[in-house]
């Protein structure tokens, strides 16, 4: 967004966005304890949302690295002695996950040991060379689909493809579910139906969206 303020902490009806990602995840019934992480120059910050929204589940507030494998990390070493516990990652610049979407996230590791988010993609999906400048192929657009999250892991799961991961010279992340294709390739990932509406801020024009469904969303609830 080429702006100074991180764009999780820009408001959208009368909240940040950060605070509607974690209301979201408050409000769930099926969760038990939420860890944020986080740029160490806003620890302090986000410590008075904690007391602003009277949030009981946030139990960790966690220093993010220069990368983003290396906050996921951050959280994944917070609960390495809790290897049977499940881990679920959330971009908090997806502030309009649905309540429908987190209960299937967690039901589906009743089953399997990683869970993601997607949405089948309605575009032609070009693959392009080097240049970026010239088509090298068409995929079919029937085996796409646009991820999104949360993506969910057994505890011992995740922690075992980073393990792996960081021994390899040549990692490089693409999300947490990469990491598990790619280092635990014996585990399936099953999908969750995403929505068009979990979407990720990009661009300013999104914050107008944002307060749309919010607002729609508050009619509804008010009507």
């Amino acid at each position: 967004m080429k702006n100074a303020l991180p764009k999780q902490f820009m408001l959208v009806a009368g909240k940040t966005v950060l605070e509607h990602s974690v209301d979201a995840f408050e409000k769930n019934a099926l969760i038990d304890e939420i860890a944020v992480v986080l740029h160490k120059d806003y620890i302090s910050e986000f410590k008075h949302f904690i007391q602003k929204n009277n949030w009981q589940k946030v139990k960790k507030v966690l220093t993010g690295g220069e990368e983003r494998y290396e906050s996921a990390l951050a959280a994944i070493n917070a609960y390495q002695q809790f290897p049977d516990d499940n881990l679920i990652f959330h971009d908090a610049a997806r502030p309009l996950v649905s309540e429908r979407i987190i209960n299937e996230v967690v039901n589906a590791l009743e089953d399997y040991n990683a869970v993601t988010v997607a949405i089948p993609t309605t575009d032609t999906m070009y693959q392009v060379d080097d240049s970026q400048r010239f088509v090298n192929n068409i995929p079919n657009r029937i085996f796409l689909q646009r991820a999104q999250t949360p993506q969910a892991f057994k505890a011992k799961t995740i922690q075992k493809g980073y393990e792996l991961a960081l021994k390899d010279a040549d990692f490089q992340f693409t999300d947490d579910c990469g990491v598990v294709a790619k280092y635990v390739p014996d585990e399936k990932i099953f999908i969750v139906q995403g929505e068009e509406r979990n979407m990720k801020i990009t661009y300013y024009e999104d914050l107008d969206l944002l307060d749309f469904f919010f607002k729609k969303t508050a009619k509804k609830q008010y009507h």
